[in-house]
């Protein structure tokens, strides 16, 4: 056997577990179906996340370090902080617990994604996102205000993450008290796009009702749709839609 696909073979021998939505993303873009062993259950959700369909042919667990145990991976991987003692159990069972940090912006997410495409022993499946964002910065469209719209009014900080997304789209995001919008500041003082997240927007909630107020429908002229599951994590799915946002400003 060639030497290249023995490095494959043991590349994919791997075995891989993921505690949390955002690093589940991480290791379906840029894993081996055959490094796999188990994903968070939200990611088996259509309503969490685009890449549900992928993730259903892994098993998934419940978030927890114990729960993967029997699945004997090598590799787990979680964001934020998980405490000593899962370390410590980690190791006891012979799997290397990684903790990764909430990325804060772009470059922040692709660095990130370079870790973790080396951990798995594939550092090559992250140059495409290097490069993406390389692009984006370079062919980056004059700002425009454009604010974030969630449900129940939830916008973005200015100084966030997901702001930085949007200004890689062409959006300046306003600050805003506490961080929302209110029906009472969309009459007075409409931003000149609306970026409105679709995040569970077909489940009838207090917090999605809200967005079909008059108030907010009357703006649908300069208002772009944006798929609210990518936002929740801000991770590699936002290139995507970074540049479908792009696309929808320019055809107005």
């Amino acid at each position: 056997m060639p030497a290249s696909a023995l490095a494959q073979a043991a590349d994919a021998a791997l075995r891989v577990a993921s505690l949390n939505l955002c690093t589940d993303e991480l290791l379906l873009l840029l894993g081996q179906p055959q490094q796999i062993v188990s994903v968070s259950h939200l990611s088996h959700s259509p309503y969490e996340t685009a890449l549900w369909r992928v993730a259903r042919r892994h098993p998934a667990n419940d978030g927890k370090l114990e729960s993967v145990i029997a699945l004997r991976p090598q590799l787990i991987l979680t964001m934020g902080g998980a405490g000593g003692a899962r370390q410590t159990l980690a190791r006891h069972f012979g799997a290397r617990l990684i903790e990764l940090a909430y990325p804060t912006t772009p470059a922040e997410v692709v660095a990130q994604a370079s870790q973790v495409a080396a951990l798995l022993r594939r550092s090559s499946a992250a140059l495409p996102y290097r490069r993406q964002l390389a692009q984006l910065e370079a062919t980056r469209p004059r700002l425009e205000e454009g604010a974030f719209l969630g449900g129940g009014g939830v916008s973005l900080s200015p100084q966030g993450l997901g702001a930085s997304w949007l200004a890689l789209a062409g959006f300046r995001q306003p600050a805003l008290p506490n961080g929302r919008f209110n029906l009472e500041a969309l009459a007075t003082k409409p931003p000149k796009w609306l970026i409105r997240s679709d995040y569970r927007a077909e489940q009838v909630s207090r917090g999605t009702a809200w967005l079909k107020h008059p108030l907010v429908t009357r703006l649908a002229p300069r208002t772009l749709t944006t798929d609210g599951r990518a936002w929740t994590c801000g991770g590699l799915p936002m290139f995507a839609e970074v540049t479908r946002l792009r696309a929808k400003r320019a055809a107005r």
